[in-house]
């Protein structure tokens, strides 16, 4: 009733008369809602929120987040640059429905919400949910109606389709254009067997799903523009209806866009269905999610403050949206543009994660990736799920149809084989494939697996359960977990036996002088167009390693050791290392000394020079802001050392500045105060020099000591340049701060040595870029980024940003761990976290 008191007079009228339209009776296979099912949802999370967010820095985006009839979430965001809407369905086929607005010039409209509370319902399989925007002008035209998979609603704006005149030829996806004429130069008969298998009855019935259709079904209380798009194999639906009163707003379709037109002056109002038979997911609440001790830190925080004060309702948000992205079936990466399995951002959660969350969620995120393993050992990075798998098995079909022609034009055996395997293909268009084209995941695998298993508060018997529990066939999670580690120890023992940078850990060629971006930095210019990166190489694998060695243990304290212990120069890496555990000892010795091939040293003079040449290269506003930063900061005031983001072909570090350091403080617990200092050392010089800029945080990278063409390739590529922060190297960053300081306390608590001056270096560090970052006001975002007007800088959300991360959830854990040192106060006007200088 709250939210019917809110809406207008002219909302009240279309509500009544939508309740009525929505009984109509519609065709058996497509989306349809009944209104015996339907009810109001209010929105669980909206972005940017008044009193939490600063409203500017978001430049007129605004999103808010639904749950559908079964639970899952539904995304629906406004974007002013793009003039776009779109709603994203995270279920288990990653849906997306897109659109533009214009005005009758054909510039971009402003796009606003028209009530608070969305209707979702469902009817048999199909579910569905109706909002309500509202657009300022009386003429606009809506177009470039994108219906399938987010996947492809990502490239179609990545690839600034929308910029196009509406009268341009329709958008459709190539690969499945591909599939159409593949089918369509087979012979008759054969070609009606493929047409079978995709569920169409002819050539044109197939190629009429490429494109959405657009009718208008008149009405005298309510007018339906029907925008409807079948997967190409026609098991599922997708729909959109935007619903106007015809009495004040006049409808015409005009091809593929869609003119509304009302009395001069005033507002144009539209309701807005989204329909999908697609299958639910099953969602985790919070009690499954989180361990005992943090839903007590929540109670007490509520408890503490208001409930309407900003720091309380912040860490609600938080939790319902690490909610959002939790079910059982996977942990989705991000939405809007994640919504679906990675591997490494799982992993990389989970590790972080482990002081608040239940062992369950350990043991959820350890079995999702071995069910995912490829036969080599492979971590899937990322699933493609209903409209992705439909595009990407059909370059697969395509590839198979082209042999097939050929073979038959040379009159060639085989060409039976072909057809029968693209057959095969279409019987499932919709299967599930998995992306191995990530590395960085092989070596995570073993770590979070470690941790589980060095856990003392799980029983021996759970883990022994755990492991012998088989997940896929006949193989038990040990089996896969084993084969797994095998590749691990496998990529690693060329460098235990040669340990030079020939024999590091290389990502894969891309083509013949170009290396593909492999790691968590996986844009083009994230590695800098390096082939070895220093995360994997000098973090990541020694890691690995020495997981590897405490897998090993729990497995035989565990009883579980029974395969045969194979050794001498021909067995796998991974036989050796459990035949002989001084050989393990020596790989991981070897491994820790790579650092030596990332190390960069400068001098001031060098640095002088180099930063110089960068800021000249710069637009003169920008150039003369770093100035004075430098002037400020009597900059360049010593020598610089840092570890460089990658190596090129010959071995030669690239001169990229980088976060990655922040890995290594989060997972090395071996690492000394003193060396924490040092590592960090980059991280807190003030940009251009380093990384740190105040009232933002640490930039992601620095690349002032590169060569022009890298600036140039990040100046194209920014995701992961030196314009940018990113959430997930923040935390890392203030959990390997806070696992330092608490280790310091302990040491202190038992009157034990400990490097006084290191421990006071690491407090200062930890209240510096916790203030940079809350004076950022976009601390809780996946990245943000900042611009530079009127001789200051301003941070701005990064535009493509995900709105809610699940590794940038992980700032629930950062409150968590920080709020039990001594000296931290979180939740006030300013956090601070200056544990006093111990004595």
């Amino acid at each position: 009733m709250i939210w019917l008191r809110r809406v207008t007079a002219w909302g009240l009228l279309l509500l009544v008369s939508l309740a009525a339209a929505s009984i109509r009776p519609v065709q058996a296979q497509s989306p349809a809602a009944t209104a015996d099912t339907a009810r109001l949802s209010q929105p669980v999370v909206e972005f940017p929120e008044t009193g939490l967010d600063d409203t500017a820095a978001y430049q007129g985006y605004q999103t808010r987040f639904y749950r559908d009839s079964k639970g899952n979430t539904v995304q629906i965001y406004l974007q002013p640059q793009t003039s776009r809407a779109v709603l994203v369905w995270a279920d288990a086929a990653n849906e997306s429905v897109g659109f533009n607005v214009r005005d009758p010039r054909g510039n971009a409209t402003r796009l606003y919400w028209g009530a608070s509370a969305a209707e979702v319902s469902d009817s048999g399989s199909a579910r569905s949910i109706e909002f309500r925007l509202t657009l300022p002008g009386s003429a606009v035209e809506l177009g470039w109606f994108v219906l399938g998979s987010m996947r492809i609603e990502r490239d179609f704006v990545y690839g600034k389709n929308y910029e196009k005149p509406y009268q341009s030829d329709a958008f459709r996806v190539a690969e499945e254009s591909l599939l159409v004429a593949d089918v369509s130069r087979l012979p008759a008969e054969e070609r009606q067997r493929h047409l079978e298998l995709l569920g169409a009855r002819t050539l044109a019935e197939l190629r009429a799903r490429l494109s959405p259709t657009i009718a208008l079904t008149p009405g005298d209380s309510v007018e339906i523009i029907r925008v409807e798009r079948p997967s190409l194999d026609g098991r599922n639906h997708l729909r959109l209806e935007l619903r106007v009163d015809p009495r004040r707003v006049k409808a015409r379709v005009k091809g593929q866009s869609v003119a509304l037109e009302t009395r001069p002056g005033s507002p144009l109002r539209l309701a807005i269905r989204v329909s999908t038979d697609a299958a639910p997911l099953t969602p985790l609440s919070r009690r499954e999610i989180f361990n005992q001790a943090f839903i007590k830190f929540l109670d007490q925080r509520r408890s503490g403050n208001s409930s309407t004060e900003p720091d309380t309702r912040r860490l609600e948000r938080q939790v319902l949206g690490v909610e959002l992205l939790s079910s059982q079936e996977k942990l989705m990466a991000g939405l809007p543009n994640f919504a679906t399995y990675f591997g490494r951002d799982m992993m990389m959660t989970a590790l972080m994660m482990r002081p608040i969350w239940s062992p369950e969620m350990s043991e959820h995120v350890i079995t999702s990736v071995l069910r995912k393993l490829g036969p080599g050992g492979d971590v899937s990075h990322e699933e493609a799920l209903g409209g992705q798998a439909i595009r990407e098995h059909a370059v697969v079909y395509d590839s198979l149809l082209t042999e097939y022609f050929t073979a038959v034009r040379r009159k060639q055996r085989g060409a039976d084989t072909l057809l029968t395997q693209s057959r095969e293909l279409l019987q499932d268009l919709q299967k599930t494939r998995e992306n191995y084209h990530m590395i960085d995941d092989e070596f995570q695998l073993p770590v979070l697996t470690a941790r589980y298993l060095a856990d003392s508060t799980v029983s021996g018997e759970r883990k022994r359960r755990f492991l012998q529990e088989k997940i896929r066939g006949e193989d038990s999670r040990l089996d896969l977990l084993l084969r797994e580690l095998d590749l691990v120890a496998s990529l690693s023992f060329p460098y235990v036996k040669d340990p030079s940078a020939r024999n590091l850990v290389s990502f894969p060629r891309r083509d013949s002088t170009h290396w593909r971006s492999a790691s968590w930095r996986d844009s083009d210019a994230g590695y800098a167009g390096g082939r070895f990166a220093m995360d994997i190489n000098a973090i990541w694998v020694p890691q690995a390693l020495k997981a590897i060695g405490v897998i090993l243990h729990s497995v035989q304290e565990l009883g579980l050791d029974q395969e045969s212990r194979a050794s001498g120069d021909s067995a796998p890496a991974l036989q050796r290392y459990r035949s002989d555990s001084t050989l393990l000892r020596r790989a991981i010795d070897t491994w820790k000394g790579t650092r030596k091939h990332f190390t960069v040293k400068l001098s001031p003079a060098q640095i002088r020079s180099s930063v110089n040449a960068k800021l000249r290269s710069l637009p003169s506003a920008e150039r003369a802001y770093w100035d004075r930063v430098l002037t400020a900061e009597k900059e360049p005031a010593d020598s610089l050392t840092f570890l460089a983001l990658s190596l090129n072909a010959s071995g030669t570090p690239i001169g990229v500045v980088n976060t990655d350091v922040a890995t290594d403080l989060f997972l090395n617990r071996d690492l000394v105060p003193r060396a924490a200092v040092r590592e960090l050392a980059p991280v807190l010089r003030p940009y251009p020099v380093g990384l740190f800029v105040d009232g933002l945080g640490p930039l992601v990278g620095n690349d002032a000591f590169a060569s022009p063409a890298i600036w140039q390739r990040f100046e194209n590529d920014r995701y992961h340049g030196p314009r940018v922060v990113w959430g997930r190297e923040v935390n890392l960053l203030f959990l390997g701060l806070a696992n330092q300081i608490k280790s310091g306390t302990e040491l202190e608590a038992h009157d034990l040595p400990m490097d006084i001056d290191a421990m006071g270096e690491l407090s200062a560090a930890l209240q510096r870029l916790l203030s940079a970052v809350n004076k950022s006001g976009l601390q809780h975002n996946e990245l943000w980024s900042y611009e530079i007007k009127g001789g200051k800088l301003k941070p701005v959300r990064y535009g493509t940003s995900s709105d809610v991360q699940l590794w940038n959830t992980t700032n629930l854990v950062v409150q968590y761990v920080l709020s039990g040192l001594p000296g931290c106060e979180l939740g006030g006007k300013q956090d601070e976290c200056t544990p006093p200088r111990t004595k």
